[in-house]
């Protein structure tokens, strides 16, 4: 029998793809890339957002919002209210927390998925919360909320510092106050008329890079939660499958990059190997 040999048909376009959702959560990106990466976690953001408003009754990723409700249920004496306030701001604070682990990890090791393994965690937790987010809703936590509420407030710290980091505070794609005020900003500065002879270094002029940045992150919220919102009314909790296969999309090229760099790896799993032994070594009597 002969040998079936099964070709891949390689063009362009693909080799074009690959390149960019290889760069896209890889710590070696341009600027267009890393704006590309912000409409996506941004579009992600606000359909699990308003999505999950939709099925909890907040919006998880509104920490302005629970800190206010820190203040008021102190005064008002609501504590349940409290609570839950400092569960959400917790789960958000040890969200970023942990995305700034597993970066610095990264970089330390040089691997090229630095802004990716945080992606995959967070796609990895949409799957739980999509499987098992109604069975939770009943279940009792120490913050007077179930459980789905503070794995979406993670999983909105996790993005939101992923954003932040891999721009260097230009990108915050789980709320748009940010992003809004900027907008308006470069916006009062295209409407400004200069006077007649001013030195161009007087001149006010606005950012249009600034302005495409920031108008797409607001669209792509509101896109996503349009998206979320239809999709968790007329679905249910299974509509953040999606949402997560989106997100291994742009986190498992760079991935399996570092991972077919057997020899790195391997020295990356050794020295992991080793911190290991030595606190069981520490930790014997």
């Amino acid at each position: 029998m002969p040998a079936v040999v099964t070709a891949v048909v390689r063009t362009p376009f693909a080799d074009a793809a690959m390149q960019r959702l290889l760069h896209i959560a890889d710590r070696h990106r341009s600027a267009s890339t890393t704006r590309w990466m912000g409409f996506v976690l941004a579009f992600n953001a606000g359909a699990v957002n308003a999505g999950g408003f939709l099925v909890v009754g907040m919006y998880t990723s509104h920490m302005t919002g629970f800190a206010s409700q820190v203040a008021d249920s102190m005064i008002l004496g609501k504590g349940a209210m409290l609570l839950s306030a400092l569960g959400a701001l917790l789960s958000f604070v040890a969200g970023a927390a942990a995305s700034a682990l597993m970066v610095s990890w990264a970089r330390q090791h040089r691997l090229r998925s630095a802004f990716a393994l945080p992606l995959l965690l967070e796609a990895a937790l949409l799957l739980p919360f999509g499987l098992m987010g109604a069975i939770t809703l009943n279940f009792h936590t120490p913050f007077a909320v179930p459980p789905t509420v503070l794995l979406l407030a993670f999983i909105m710290g996790l993005q939101n510092a992923v954003g932040t980091q891999a721009s260097a505070g230009r990108v915050r794609s789980t709320h748009m106050t940010g992003n809004v005020t900027d907008l308006g900003i470069e916006l009062g500065k295209l409407l400004y008329r200069n006077r007649q002879g001013l030195p161009a270094e007087q001149r006010v002029r606005a950012d249009r890079g600034r302005l495409r940045l920031y108008g797409g992150l607001l669209l792509a919220f509101v896109g996503g939660g349009v998206f979320g919102a239809a999709g968790f009314s007329y679905v249910g909790f299974f509509w953040v499958i999606p949402l997560s296969l989106l997100l291994l999309v742009l986190a498992m090229p760079p991935v399996l990059h570092d991972l077919h760099q057997r020899s790195h790896l391997h020295t990356v799993v050794l020295g992991l190997r080793g911190r290991l032994r030595r606190w069981l070594r520490l930790r014997q009597p």
